[in-house]
């Protein structure tokens, strides 16, 4: 079933993943969680593999969680999605054309590089319906972004350009529309290049020292979200977006 999902190849040592859920706007649901994991399992495993690119196709990235369906199971080796909460050797570059909305955009910042066309969107609209962001922006957010931006985009849920991300540091290439695998993949030819056992040890001692504190940031997360879990404000969010309409929030 996850074959359905994602396309999977290999160019020249680096493994392209593309999600293949379009109608959906590549929506997360559990077939896709089992798909990115699989893929980034192989990854890992494979010693011919040096480095990777997640990909949405030439018109979106991804929309996060899909609501009706649900993620699935968080997988053993990469957590949510397959991939927010992977431990990984290989460096990963998101390539990213049209929406990278709430998960979306957390797996963008679960990637070591991000790639993204003029066109592309950015954000984080989960305040808008009464939840938090539970796959890593709570903690990742600050890091790719100065903390008072991180703060404006989580709690405003308003859109972050790719031309401000790129500004800021969050993104490492700005292209034209319809470029980001190719900008993506010439990055990477950069890096697979490189000696990998060089590459590999260099990233493993930058995310240590970065990753520092994720158990903490994953403990928080956990308790805003059983929080939110608990309250009449995310019942009401959810409702309202399937309903197409105006949350009235209640507040507690």
């Amino acid at each position: 079933m996850s074959e359905q999902r994602t396309h999977v190849e290999v160019q020249d040592h680096v493994l392209i993943i593309t999600m293949t859920r379009q109608a959906k706007r590549n929506a997360i649901d559990g077939e896709m969680t089992l798909a990115l994991d699989a893929a980034l399992n192989r990854l890992e495993d494979e010693s011919d593999l040096w480095a990777a690119i997640i990909t949405g196709g030439p018109d979106m990235f991804c929309a996060g969680t899909d609501m009706a369906a649900s993620s699935g199971t968080p997988t053993e080796r990469g957590g949510v999605y397959g991939v927010v909460g992977r431990t990984r050797t290989k460096p990963l570059i998101a390539a990213v054309e049209g929406v990278a909305f709430g998960g979306g955009f957390e797996v963008a910042m679960a990637c070591d590089m991000i790639v993204a066309a003029s066109n592309a969107r950015f954000g984080l609209p989960e305040v808008k319906r009464g939840l938090v962001a539970t796959s890593g922006a709570i903690f990742r957010a600050s890091r790719v972004l100065p903390l008072n931006v991180a703060k404006q985009v989580m709690l405003t849920g308003t859109e972050l350009s790719p031309a401000d991300g790129y500004r800021l540091g969050m993104v490492n290439e700005l292209c034209e529309p319809g470029k980001a695998l190719q900008t993506a993949r010439a990055l990477a030819a950069q890096i697979t290049a490189n000696s990998p056992v060089s590459v590999q040890q260099s990233l493993q001692a930058i995310d240590a020292l970065a990753s520092a504190d994720d158990a903490r940031g994953w403990e928080l997360t956990a308790r805003a979200k059983q929080v939110i879990n608990d309250s009449a404000d995310a019942k009401e969010g959810v409702a309202a977006f399937f309903e197409k309409r105006p949350p009235v929030w209640k507040g507690y």
